[in-house]
Parts: C-alpha cells; sequence; structure tokens
C-alpha cells in the first residue's frame, strides 16, 4: 500500500467537523473509542491520523490518541524521522505555549520552508490544535518536532503477497481491461466474427483472459449448436 492511498483517504475527509462546535464529538473518536465521546478530554488529531491509516490497512507502530506515544513508539521502531520528510509522512508539531507535542498531520506535500498537511482537530484561523474539523494546513518547519515515517509497500518492496484480496481483484479488473484491448491476430479474426455469428461468444474483450466459467458456457453453447446441426 502507498502513501497516495493514504492521502487519498485523508483528502475525501476535507471538511468533516466534530458536532455540535467545541465537542470533540466526531466520528474518528467513536471509532477510536468504540463509542460515542465528547468532551475536553477527547481532542482528535491523533484519533483522525489513526482511523486514515486503518483506512487504508496500513498498520502504525501504536494505536494511541498521543503524539508523545507516537513518537516514543516511532523512535523505538526505528520510524522516526526529523529532516527529508516525504509525503505520507506523520508529521508531530509543537507550537508556540503549547505542549512539546501538541498537533499531527499527514504531510501531503514538501515545501522549500516546510510541509502540507492534512490534518485533523485544525481549523483555518482559529485554534490549531484542537478547531474542530479536518483541513489542509501549510506548516513551517519550525513547529515540526519530527515525523513517524509508515512502511509502505512500494516500488521493489511490494510482495504479491502482501495484497489484499481487494488490491488483487483491482488488479486483476485492471489488467483484464487492458488485454482486452488487444487486437485479434489475423489469425484468429475469421473464428472470431464465425463464433459471434453462431451466439458463442459476444467477442467484447477478445485478448482478455477467459475463466473457467465461460470456457464452460462457451464450450456448451458450440457443442449445442453441433448437435442442433446433426439433428
Amino acid at each position: 500500500m502507498t502513501a497516495e492511498r493514504v492521502l487519498s483517504i485523508a483528502r475525501a475527509e476535507l471538511g468533516v467537523k466534530e458536532s455540535p462546535a467545541n465537542s470533540n464529538k466526531v466520528k474518528y473518536n467513536t471509532w477510536y473509542y468504540g463509542r460515542e465521546v465528547s468532551g475536553a478530554a477527547y481532542p482528535w488529531c491523533m484519533a483522525f491520523v489513526q482511523w486514515v491509516f486503518h483506512q487504508a490497512e496500513i498498520p502504525l507502530p501504536v494505536k494511541t490518541a498521543s503524539c508523545g506515544a507516537l513518537m516514543a513508539a516511532a523512535k523505538k521502531t526505528g520510524q522516526w524521522a526529523v529532516k527529508d520528510y516525504r509525503p505520507g509522512d506523520v508529521v508531530i508539531y509543537d507550537f508556540p505555549g503549547g505542549a512539546a507535542t501538541d498537533h499531527v498531520g499527514i504531510v501531503e506535500k514538501v515545501t522549500r520552508t516546510g510541509v502540507v498537511a492534512i490534518e485533523g482537530n485544525t481549523s483555518q484561523a482559529g485554534s490549531q490544535s484542537n478547531g474542530g474539523m479536518v483541513c489542509r494546513k501549510t506548516r513551517p518547519y519550525s513547529q515540526i518536532v519530527g515525523a513517524m515515517r509508515p512502511k509502505y509497500r512500494e516500488g521493489d518492496d511490494l510482495k504479491v503477497e502482501d495484497l489484499t484480496d481487494a488490491e488483487i481483484l483491482q488488479l486483476g479488473k485492471r489488467l483484464q481491461a487492458v488485454m482486452g484491448k488487444q487486437t485479434v491476430s489475423s489469425a484468429l479474426a475469421p473464428e472470431l466474427t464465425e463464433a459471434k455469428a453462431k451466439g458463442i461468444t459476444d467477442g467484447t474483450s477478445p485478448g482478455a483472459f477467459c475463466t473457467r466459467a465461460q470456457a464452460a458456457v462457451m464450450t456448451l453453447r458450440a457443442v449445442k449448436i453441433k448437435e442442433e446441426g446433426n439433428a
């Protein structure tokens, strides 16, 4: 699974707000705690991050609602970075006047002066660490403590056995779509035309792979046509 998958899920949440305002009552907390919660004891910037990665089926080093706990776990697992940030990193901030680790977001883009991140429980103009909304924010390097780098499976590290059933199906559909567009050879074209005329196949996606069910149906159709011709 790639960083882009995580970011795609996070982007779809932009604009989501807690309801009512200033309650911390939001779906990410409901998922994290297993029940509806509200009140000052339940800030949800980290719950949002945990929810996004859960949806993407990518494990984090610890399930926690604490920025400090995630940082400690990342250091133990060798996933802590303090420079050269990348899209998909879980970046932790220290805002002026707040706690040493008081907010978190998912890096979407790295700029010359900082990062652009998707964050839960922030706001466009109000509180940045308890603002009640999922927003895209631009943050300077001076506010970044460091980042937890998830173990994404990309490029040469991607193994078929690591894919989920849903990902295998998606890959298969894509492969079938590409193969189906391939041109039929001149040697097979006349017989394909004849098979279409006789109702053995409709001729769509001629280059795609044939399942056992499809092969059985086409064989049965051909046998019936032959039997009817001999009757």
